[in-house]
């Protein structure tokens, strides 16, 4: 995981390296899962139907799930990698945290999406009607079909991976807010055994406590107390 300040990210400040930032974990995934959805929305937008007709059974909504998750999936990662690059120059912690936050939920939730494409589009494909173009054709088209197929379950993984990250990020920098608040209202062991206030002048060496108004010292006057008489 990113180490560094406050959610995983360097000194606010610092200066961009480009090596560093393309080694990032979170970085190469998230190339990863760009070309993925690339190849995935390319390849049903170019092979996924035959004369107006998709491949996938004959569904034309499994094409534009397809396609919608890939163009959808495309942009965000965009989106994230410009936010990666300019998330170590953020001087606001609450900025980041909301960035990472985002990252985590849009994350998980597209995994989820590239899950239920893989399902869709495979069980489309195999059990649905499909009526292939002629001979000459056929190969570029399934090659496309199948393609998006396998690139939806890669990207399963590859999103996947990005919300774990983005889990560990956001679990990292709660834990550093806390870590950093948890010694307020703790006196240190230094301070424990000495008095909280200053001396009064003139009492040092002295008992810092009064004589109580009762005591075996003080005399009592009560026995020469005389009660009138009427």
């Amino acid at each position: 995981m990113d180490g560094g300040g406050a959610y995983g990210a360097g000194m606010a400040g610092s200066p961009f390296d480009p090596k560093t930032f393309i080694k990032k974990p979170s970085v190469i995934l998230r190339i990863v899962s760009w070309v993925f959805s690339i190849i995935v929305f390319g390849c049903i937008a170019a092979g996924g139907s035959y004369k107006g007709r998709c491949l996938y059974g004959g569904d034309n909504n499994a094409c534009g799930y397809g396609i919608g998750i890939g163009v959808i999936a495309f942009m965000a990662s965009v989106i994230f990698l410009i936010l990666d690059a300019v998330f170590d120059s953020m001087s606001s912690v609450q900025h980041r945290k909301y960035v990472v936050i985002a990252d985590m939920l849009f994350s998980g939730l597209w995994t989820f999406m590239w899950f239920v494409g893989f399902c869709y589009l495979t069980n489309k494909w195999t059990s649905g009607t499909v009526i292939l173009p002629p001979v000459m054709d056929q190969a570029h088209f399934v090659n496309s079909v199948q393609a998006a197929i396998a690139f939806s379950f890669f990207s399963i993984g590859s999103w996947g991976g990005l919300t774990v990250l983005a889990v560990l990020k956001y679990r990292k920098g709660v834990s550093d807010a806390f870590s950093s608040t948890e010694g307020y209202g703790d006196p240190s062991p230094a301070t424990q055994g000495s008095a909280p206030y200053s001396s009064f002048p003139g009492s040092e060496g002295t008992d810092p406590y009064q004589e109580p108004p009762f005591g075996p010292g003080k005399e009592d006057t009560s026995a020469d107390y005389q009660p009138p008489t009427y």
